[in-house]
Parts: structure tokens; sequence; C-alpha cells
């Protein structure tokens, strides 16, 4: 393995540890309020137990997510010296504004935890909001440090290239930063509202009458249904960015070769480099000029035009977005039943396939971050900051990279085996008997 291969893959590593993190940081903090939110409206005690277990959870991931932000922090420096010196004065001012919305959210979350009985109900509640508000804006400053690599601006150059003048805000606030944010924020809240639906759906096929599983589905569903609704209008706003700032981003995501107007929208298909041709894949005719350009006979601009050696990975970057768009698709539509079961039934849907399903589909939101990651990071490839510099150029000259790569892999693993443990006790530790008299009967495990 090269040093630069394994630079790369310790970074990607650890970026898809931390994201995992990062969801749950920006999307828990809703649950939590919207739980307490009920208990002090209806005085259901089975409210203040959600709210209760969702914050001792967020807690443990919150824990585990700031060691290893902290680990990317330093790999950023140690691996990528060449990117530090030349980023870090512009995009300073967003990673320090995440430090900070950190700090924030860390102080409030120990209020919150440590708030039950010992404040006013509302002023604990409060301390819920600046969780999730902190821990929102602690995303948003990350990903628009991200958004700058794939857009750069806020930087005056001279005629050999070098920085002469910072516009810190001009920076932050680049062109991708609001596509970005707004599609990563809703992903989180999509990605959380079915993971915590599906892991109560789990626990509720054991006892369909539990009150606490029910009322945890009630609550995490409509939010992972909301946010479904929402996320193809941030994907089209996105894709319009990217059609825009990076056409070659957009191909490799389409697996498109051929410059030409009308461009078709292609649903899977295997991208074969060497021959440039997407094989078996279905071709919708100019779907793709008019979700790109708002045309269905804009020109769309083909990877052929652009010299190999500054084409990303396309199989890699086009399999990745076909990914993320069919699980947004599959959970979008497990939302809209369940919608209309609960409907149906007046109540939350406990029919045993409903609750399969949901539990099997409670995962793949974060599969789908993960791909959506890959398809900004990689795509963006040769450069880590698009147009200006390339990846080879900015990773560390020190040698005998494989073995950071290894040591560090061997710590996420053991972070992973730690979290799967602790979240497990938690989840188990969940009412067995119900907080209220149970509801339902025999036709709801129908």
């Amino acid at each position: 393995m090269s040093d630069l291969l394994a630079a790369r893959s310790q970074m990607a590593m650890s970026l898809g540890f931390h994201i995992i993190f990062a969801v749950v940081g920006i999307g828990m903090p809703l649950l939590m309020v919207i739980a307490e939110a009920l208990h002090i409206r209806t005085g259901r005690p089975v409210y203040m137990e959600l709210a209760r277990r969702w914050s001792k959870g967020t807690a443990i991931m919150f824990a585990v997510g700031a060691v290893s932000g902290t680990v990317l922090s330093f790999e950023l420096g140690l691996l990528w010296p060449g990117f530090m010196e030349y980023a870090g004065p512009i995009i300073g001012m967003p990673f320090s504004m995440e430090g900070f919305a950190f700090f924030l959210e860390a102080i409030f979350l120990g209020i919150y935890l440590y708030g039950w009985k010992r404040i006013p109900p509302l002023a604990h509640l409060a301390a819920g909001v600046m969780v999730m508000i902190s821990g929102t804006l602690s995303g948003i400053f990350v990903i628009c440090a991200n958004a700058w690599m794939n857009t750069p601006a806020g930087m005056t150059l001279d005629d050999a290239g070098a920085v002469i003048a910072i516009d810190p805000w001009a920076a932050m606030w680049n062109p991708a930063s609001f596509s970005q944010t707004l599609h990563m924020t809703i992903a989180s809240f999509m990605t959380i509202g079915f993971a915590v639906a599906g892991v109560h759906a789990w626990m509720l096929r054991r006892e369909p009458g539990n009150t606490f599983h029910r009322a945890a589905i009630a609550i995490a569903l409509p939010v992972g249904l909301i946010a479904g609704i929402l996320q193809p209008i941030s994907g089209d706003i996105s894709a319009k960015h990217v059609s825009e700032y990076q056409p070659v981003k957009l191909a490799a995501m389409e697996g498109h070769w051929e410059t030409e107007a009308g461009a078709p929208f292609t649903i899977g298909g295997w991208p074969d480099e060497e021959a440039e041709v997407t094989r078996y894949g279905i071709e919708i005719p100019k779907l793709l000029s008019f979700m790109a350009y708002g045309d269905p006979n804009a020109e769309v601009m083909g990877l052929k035009d652009v010299p190999r050696e500054d084409r990303p990975p396309v199989a890699i970057v086009h399999l990745s977005f076909q990914l993320m768009v069919g699980i947004g698709i599959l959970l979008l539509a497990t939302g809209f039943l369940g919608a209309w079961l609960a409907w149906r039934g007046k109540t939350v849907p406990t029919q045993r396939w409903y609750l399969t399903w949901l539990a099997l589909c409670s995962p793949l939101g974060f599969v789908a971050v993960e791909a959506g990651w890959m398809v900004t990071e990689i795509g963006r490839q040769p450069w880590v900051i698009h147009g200006i510099m390339r990846t080879k150029d900015a990773v560390t000259p020190m040698p005998g990279l494989t073995v950071p790569f290894l040591v560090f892999t061997a710590l996420y693993a053991v972070l992973g085996v730690v979290v799967i443990v602790l979240m497990r006790r938690h989840v188990l530790a969940s009412p067995v008997e119900p907080l209220e008299p149970p509801v339902g009967g025999p036709t709801d495990a129908s």
C-alpha cells in the first residue's frame, strides 16, 4: 500500500466512523425535546421515560464521537500538512466555530442529563433545545469547511496562485455551503427517525401493547417521514449546484460519458472505465438534463471530455450515488406505508410484518449517509481543493503511513465494539412492562 493510499484510507475510515456519531448528535436531541415537550403538555410518564433514555443514549454516542472527532482534528494536520498550510488560514473560522458549538453542546447536555427535578421543567426543556441547536450548528460549521473544498472561495490569489487576501465569511459561506448543509442536516433527521423507530419496532414485536415502544415509534417515525419528504427537495438543490460547479462529479455520479443535449438519467448500471461506457443501466431520456438544469434539452458534459487523470473513480461514485438514492426512496416509501397503516388503524402500526420490515430498515439511513459522503469526497478526486490542489500534493512526506492506518483501524474497531455493547445494554434496559396500561388487542399483531 502506498503512503498516499494509506493516508486516504485512514482519513476515509476516520470520517466514516465519526459521521455516525455526528448524525446522532444532530438528530437525537430533536427526539428528546419532542418527548419532553409532550410530557410537559400531557403529564404522561411514558414521555418522561423516553426523554431520559434517549438522552442517556445520546450521551454515550456523544462521548465516543468526541474521541473520534479529536482524532480527526489531529489527522488533518499530521496526514495533510500541505492542505492545512494552504487552507488553514482560510477555513479556520468554521473549524473554530464548530469547536465553540461542540463545547456549548457538551455544557447543555450535562445540564440536561443532571438537571432532572433540579431546574424548572421549562428551563430543562430549554437546555434540550440548546443541545439540539448547538449539535446542529456543530455539524453545519464542519460541512461549511468541507463545502469550501468543493467550491473554494473567500481568497484572492496572485499570478503565481498564492493567497494574498482572505475573506473568512465568504470562505465559510461559499457556494456549496447551503446545499451541502441543508442536505446533510435533513439526512441526519431522516436517518435518526427511521433508526430509532426501527429499534423500538423490533422491541414492540414481542409486546404489541407496550406503550413505551408505541410512544417512541409515534415520535420517531413521523420525524423520519417528514425529513424524508423534504430530502428530495434538498437533493434537487444539490444536484443543480453540482451541475454548475462540479460537472465532472455530476458525470461520475451518473456514469455519463458523452457530452450531449437531452442527456438521459441512468438507473443502475456498471461503469466500465476502460471502455468508457456504463453497461446494464436503464436510461430515462432527457431526465438528467432536466434534473441538472431544469431544461430537458440542456447539454450535460460527459466524462470523455475530461482527461483521465482528472476523473474521479467513476464506478465507486456512481454506485454510491445509486445506493444513496435507492435507500432514500425505500425509507420514504416505508414512512408513507406506516402513515397509511396508522391512519387506517387510528394508532401506531403494530402489524408484525411491518414492525419486522421497519426494524430491518433501521440501519439503512446510516448506509445512505456513508454512501453520500463517498459521493462528495471521492467525486471531488483527484482534487483535495477543487481546481487548486491535488490530493497527492497535500499528503505528508513522512514514510510508513501504513502503520498508523492499521493502528487507528484497530482503535476504531475497539471503539465500535464498546459502542455496540453499551448501546445494546441500554436498549435492552428499556422497560419490559408498559409504563401505562397496554393498548390494542389481538388484531394489532396480525
